[in-house]
């Protein structure tokens, strides 16, 4: 369930944002003068625009509460004025989301709905005797008026009732929007069951920290996964049909940025049978909700990697360095620790070495994991939808902020899997963690996704 947010502001007029806070006096009288003004020019319907940006954006809070009672004496039940009222219900200033809340019960602005149920809970349920509740405070108490009103009833049946019937065609457009056809068939099953997840490890040579994965057993219901990693391909189809509509994007994606992949004109990375490279998770989320799935989550990855026996690898027990795309096959030089590993990253050019560091995504089918998923292990690591450090579903929050912003942030880290084609054996194990920023584009890095089973 969404709440209402004003699309689209527009800048406000100069003389619209002049108030005068020299005295309590003059402080008033000028807010009264751009209320007045605002009320000439926003009568009209096309002066919604303007009132809206007015609600949601003016810089004095008197102003928008003003802005919220035009919108609904001069244009209630007009879809863009009922939505700024509705966004006007989360105004970080008390008065003005109170106002929206009176003029809300005052019109029946039934679009405000979702964003009432969020602040005070279900009218079906706070309307019941048994109902316990939190002491209730003037927001509470508004928001709960709003919804009775709305509704027309404080029968909790009838409520019961009316709610379903209000959320329905929501549901039905959320139900559509899950049940989206999966846009490949190179997929294969995972069976729910059982599965040994993380290990007990201790640092080798090449010293990467493996003391957070914990060994444990889970029980996962059964899903679908592609066969491979992603390609430039298949991503070509997207960005073909999406451009830049944003129509699969996540809420909190960079404004103002494209999907085009940072590596999409390097020879190296960009042949259409490699896995796509130079992608954030953003663009992940967006590509997988396309193609009418998601990201797996760690979990998921990991027993689509290594299966029901706990194995080391995908293919089993002992690393095979013929099975797999790591550093030493992609630089043709032997690591041995961490010193000699990074001594050898370092050579990296841009355009030349390695001169072919990435292998295609059907490659190496003797490294399949036991349900036929390839290259698990080793050239490219793969997102996941699983924080680094919680655990649950990546729920960011950053939209607007520079990387410099959040990039100590632990809810701007996600999970990888697999190593890529810089890593050492240590990391192509089924189990272990890495991590990277939610805005970082490097061409070690792409995925696969998951999609719901037709059961």
């Amino acid at each position: 369930m969404v709440g209402n947010r004003v699309s689209e502001v527009i800048e406000i007029p100069a003389e619209l944002l002049v108030t005068d806070d020299s005295t309590d006096e003059r402080y008033w009288a000028s807010v009264e003068r751009v209320v007045a003004l605002a009320e000439d020019r926003g009568r009209a319907a096309d002066g919604i625009p303007l009132l809206a940006s007015v609600a949601v954006a003016h810089p004095e809070w008197p102003v928008r509460a003003g802005a919220v009672r035009l919108l609904a004496r001069h244009h209630a039940g007009v879809a863009a004025a009922d939505t700024a009222v509705a966004a006007a219900t989360h105004d970080t200033v008390d008065w003005v989301a109170f106002t929206a809340l009176k003029v809300i019960a005052e019109h029946r602005i039934a679009a405000a709905v979702p964003d009432l149920v969020r602040i005070s809970g279900w009218p079906s349920n706070f309307t019941r005797p048994d109902w316990t509740r939190k002491p209730v405070g003037c927001g509470a108490a508004l928001t709960k008026r709003a919804l009775i009103a709305v509704f027309g009833t404080r029968d909790p049946a009838e409520l019961r009732r009316l709610e379903d019937e209000y959320f329905s065609d929501m549901r039905a457009r959320i139900e559509a929007a899950r049940k989206r056809p999966r846009r490949t068939s190179d997929v294969v099953l995972v069976p729910g069951g059982p599965a040994i997840i993380g290990a007990e490890e201790q640092p080798d040579a090449f010293r990467m920290a493996q003391d957070d994965s914990t060994l444990r057993a889970v029980d996962v219901p059964a899903f679908l996964v592609d066969r491979t990693t992603v390609t430039n391909a298949r991503y070509r189809e997207f960005l073909d049909e999406v451009g830049d509509s944003g129509e699969f994007d996540h809420p909190d994606q960079p404004l103002e940025r494209s999907h085009r992949p940072a590596h999409w004109h390097d020879p190296r990375f960009n042949a259409p049978g490699l896995p796509v490279v130079g992608v954030d998770w953003y663009d992940a989320y967006a590509f997988a909700k396309w193609a009418g799935g998601a990201l797996p989550s760690e979990v998921q990855w990991e027993k689509a990697a290594r299966g029901v026996d706990g194995r080391r690898y995908p293919w089993g027990e002992g690393f095979d360095p013929d099975r797999v795309n790591y550093v030493e096959r992609s630089f043709g030089e032997e690591v041995a620790d961490l010193d000699s590993l990074e001594a050898l990253l370092v050579t990296i050019s841009q355009g030349d070495n390695p001169a072919h560091p990435v292998l295609p995504a059907d490659a190496l089918p003797q490294g399949a994991s036991p349900y036929g998923c390839l290259q698990m292990s080793g050239n490219v690591w793969e997102l996941t939808r699983t924080n680094f450090y919680t655990g649950e579903d990546m729920d960011p929050f950053f939209k607007g902020r520079h990387p410099l912003d959040f990039m100590n942030r632990k809810e701007a880290f996600h999970v990888l899997r697999g190593g890529t084609w810089t890593s050492p054996p240590t990391c192509l194990t089924t189990f272990y963690r890495g991590k990277d920023l939610i805005t970082d584009r490097h061409n070690e890095v792409g995925f696969r996704c998951v999609y719901e089973t037709s059961d």
